[in-house]
């Protein structure tokens, strides 16, 4: 539901967003060909160190895309004997179909919650509805780069023995302060979490690319292992495993512009305020502002319209780009109909109601009071 032509402010231009680093790109890439190790190596290894400084946890395990982070999170808990097919993982009933594949594909079960009208993301006070005696896990989150996290959350993993793992596809540099009073980083807060670096992430690849990040050693070995076709070292297979290692082009890609993530974010968060602090129209819903900045980096701006088609057809005429994240929640999609509780309607609202805006770096702060002054006119 994009715009399909070249509009004057685009929503997103790959190209634009790595012009800056494609010099160096050009140059690690070069590196990695001229090395004639195609399968893990030193760029891997640097950004699994990167993602360990980053978010504070002892182990980073690069895999090959986001969804198989989340798989591979899953099935490393079923190998250690934490969780077992039937079991049932809560998950936010708003968010992309790849947090339910995750589960369902581990041969458990989601139980969705429906999400909090304001943040768009897991409503934790209705945790305990989705409680039985066959639940084991929570799956939060960070939808559009938001952090899905709170008191509420940690309390209630803790007291019924569940683990948390965060679906930090989306939020890469978020921050939260945590009951200790430090600032936490999404990838960090829970027993595991799964990054993805699809080239549309706040920091993206040029393909596909993820990783796991854990401060559990059994589970990163295990991770590690099922992620390199189940085995510990060569020609000796413990699991039944799979081939999801990271490409080190990938790697490398990742590694130039991973070390200028919060400047990337802060262009994300300068154009996010200005749409914050100059759109101003009834029609529009815009989303919440966190109290603190830096639980949000913006990975989509999405604001909410009760007749979508007029405006999406109001930016089209003003050559305004936009995309929709997203029209069809996963307990509406084919796969799932039968299988997913239907009756989510906070969630049916907001996908039927939700577009988002350009905020990355293809949007000059100028281009953000333009289009705040184009949606006004709506």
């Amino acid at each position: 539901m994009s715009v399909p032509s070249s509009p004057r402010f685009p929503f997103l231009n790959l190209s634009t967003v790595n012009a800056p680093f494609i010099d160096e790109i050009h140059k690690r890439v070069a590196k990695v060909i001229d090395s004639g190790r195609y399968v893990g190596g030193e760029e891997v290894k640097l950004l699994e160190e990167s993602l360990c400084r980053l978010t504070g946890y002892d182990y980073a395990i690069g895999v090959s895309n986001g969804l198989d982070a989340l798989r591979l999170i899953l099935r490393g808990y079923i190998e250690l004997g934490l969780m077992s097919p039937g079991d049932e993982i809560i998950v936010p009933a708003n968010t992309y179909v790849a947090s339910i594949l995750a589960i369902s594909d581990s041969g458990l079960i989601p139980i969705t919650v429906e999400p909090s009208a304001v943040t768009s993301n897991l409503d934790t006070s209705l945790l305990s509805q989705a409680l039985s005696p066959k639940t084991k896990g929570i799956m939060t989150v960070h939808l559009y780069g938001r952090v899905a996290w709170d008191d509420e959350l940690s309390r209630f993993a803790r007291e019924n023995n569940l683990r948390i793992f965060e679906d930090n596809a989306q939020a890469i540099g978020a921050a939260i302060v945590t009951a200790d009073g430090n600032h936490r980083r999404t990838g960090g807060l829970g027993d595991a979490a799964a990054f993805s670096f699809y080239p549309t992430k706040n920091i993206g690849a040029m393909g596909d690319a993820g990783a796991v990040t854990t401060n559990d050693g059994q589970l990163a070995e295990v991770v590690r292992a099922l992620s390199n076709y189940g085995s510990d070292r060569r020609y000796h297979n413990l699991y039944k495993g799979l081939n999801c290692r990271l490409d080190p082009i990938q790697a490398a890609v990742i590694n130039v512009k991973l070390p200028y993530l919060d400047s990337e974010n802060a262009l994300r968060r300068e154009v996010a305020e200005i749409y914050l602090s100059e759109i101003d129209n009834d029609k529009i819903t815009l989303p919440s502002r966190p109290a603190d900045p830096l639980e949000m980096v913006w990975h989509q701006f999405v604001v909410h319209t009760p007749d979508r088609a007029r405006f999406i057809n109001h930016l089209r005429d003003n050559s305004v780009g936009y995309d929709i994240h997203y029209a069809t929640p996963p307990h509406r999609q084919p796969c799932y109909q039968g299988i997913l509780e239907a009756d989510r309607p906070i969630t049916d609202n907001l996908a039927e109601t939700c577009v988002s805006l350009p905020v990355t770096r293809c949007t000059s702060p100028d281009d953000a009071r333009e289009i705040a002054a184009i949606i006004n006119r709506y």
